[in-house]
């Protein structure tokens, strides 16, 4: 597999755009920008590839990335083939719905892979022998009892087996799966989770079962826009999905009603969390442009809406459909130029939590205070990214108010009254990440306007965007 990051320093200094002289001059930049496959849709696809019946292609998945290189590890030890032609092509031999070990037990160490972790969970239920999914100190801390409780409801046995931070039911955990699936529930009811990974993960081996899987959903769930993404790609590969108009019912058959599906051929859509930072960067700079090419909001990500929150902002922001005879041929993108005065938002960030970040970074620049709301998910991702972004914002004088007005899921921003120091002259700044990928590209945003922004381990998007400072060097050209 490709290296997953070109190597980096320990402290990466980020070139600044923006000086007292130009923050309201002319566009400093105006780039292109088109970011490797979406790192939730390419576990989704490697998942049902490795499950389904024959080879499947993904083409522009990613590969490089540590979280995609973890999963297409795991189902190779699963018994799925595994061929990367290259970085925009690979090929999986599936193994029919039913995992292939010679073990009599197999653990899987997903290190801080939280995707693979829980749709690999949720994939045991397909084993013929128990499984141990483990991962590092971090994922240790992060709680999947709620994953547990749903597989225990089809029949698995759960041991959770301690030895983290995070005791309890936190991973690692041993998974035994039923004898015979045939005697396993076709309904299961689901509360409020902390993760729509959890829901995911019962959709993605649905179309296995003897009967196929109905989930009914008994609250409004965390993050719907990711369960509307699987379900969404499971129709796209050939699986039958019904559901009701709120979407609170959803049923997952497989290939024409039957159980199964046969391997399929699939591009994977540019990551749309990624792009946020490119748009992002465009948004706190007067007058620059960026477009993100293979974007419209026809695609499965709820990401892909970031853009209108920055219209909403006072970025102007220009879509152009694949087939359409604008300018840019006929590859769908989303273009955002940047306004000369950026207005605060109040944004609920329920349906996107891993842009969340991005905004904040752009509302330091607004005129006045933003309030993000929606943001419970954040504080079990790779870090407690609430506590992150208040210490870290607050280098450089913006003011954060966590359980703004009340409720524990908000978040208040308000910059300093004569705005952020841009001036040359403004004192260094070195921001931590808490081996965080999201808060490396989202702080970087920060150094566009600021000069002497220092990023610390910026090796760490590796996780999900191992090209990130190659494409965000685009912006100084």
């Amino acid at each position: 597999m490709a290296e997953p990051v070109e190597r980096l320093p320990t402290v990466l200094a980020v070139p600044t755009l923006a000086t007292a002289e130009n923050r309201e001059g002319a566009a400093p930049f105006k780039a292109q920008v088109c970011p490797p496959g979406s790192k939730s849709l390419t576990n989704r696809a490697i998942l049902l590839a490795a499950l389904a019946d024959g080879e499947s292609v993904l083409h522009r998945p990613l590969v490089a990335a540590e979280d995609a290189q973890r999963m297409l590890i795991a189902v190779a030890a699963l018994g799925a083939v595994v061929t990367v032609d290259s970085d925009e092509t690979v090929c999986i031999g599936g193994v029919n719905g039913r995992w292939r070990a010679n073990e009599r037990e197999i653990t899987l160490n997903l290190n801080n892979a939280g995707t693979a972790v829980r749709f690999l969970a949720g994939a045991a239920l397909l084993s013929p022998m128990p499984i141990v999914i483990d991962g590092n100190a971090r994922m240790r801390e992060r709680p999947i009892g709620e994953l547990g409780d749903l597989l225990k409801a089809m029949g698995c046995e759960i041991d959770y087996l301690g030895g983290g931070a995070g005791g309890g039911s936190c991973p690692p955990l041993r998974i035994r799966p039923p004898c015979d699936l045939a005697k396993i529930p076709n309904t299961i009811e689901v509360g409020q989770t902390y993760s729509s990974q959890f829901i995911s993960a019962m959709l993605l081996v649905a179309p296995w079962l003897p009967h196929g899987l109905t989930v009914k959903l008994a609250a409004s769930p965390t993050s719907a826009s990711y369960i509307a993404m699987t379900a969404g790609l499971l129709a796209h590969v050939g699986a039958v999905v019904q559901h009701s108009a709120d979407q609170r019912v959803i049923r997952v058959r497989g290939e024409n009603g039957a159980a199964g599906l046969r391997g399929f051929e699939y591009r994977v859509e540019p990551d749309a969390s990624g792009a946020t930072y490119f748009w992002a960067a465009a948004a706190v700079t007067p007058g620059a442009v960026c477009r993100v090419m293979g974007l419209d909001d026809d695609s499965l990500q709820g990401d892909s809406d970031f853009p209108m929150l920055l219209r909403r902002m006072g970025a102007v922001v220009h879509e152009h459909k694949r087939g359409g005879t604008a300018e840019g041929g006929t590859e769908s993108h989303i273009e955002v130029t940047g306004p000369r005065l950026l207005k605060p938002i109040l944004a609920d960030m329920s349906e996107m939590p891993d842009a969340a970040m991005t905004l904040a970074a752009v509302a330091c620049f607004a005129q006045g205070t933003s309030i993000l709301r929606g943001l419970r998910t954040l504080r079990v991702k790779e870090t407690d990214r609430i506590a992150a972004v208040c210490a870290e914002l607050a280098k450089i004088g913006v003011d954060i108010e966590p359980a703004a007005a009340g409720d524990p899921d908000a978040l208040t921003i308000t910059p300093p009254r004569n705005g952020v120091d841009c001036s040359p002259g403004a004192a260094r700044v070195e921001f931590e990440t808490y081996d965080d990928h999201r808060m490396a590209m989202s702080l970087a945003i920060i150094g566009l306007r600021r000069p002497n922004v220092f990023i610390k381990n910026p090796a760490c998007v590796a996780k999900t965007y191992p090209t990130f400072w190659r494409d965000f060097a685009l912006l100084y050209r």
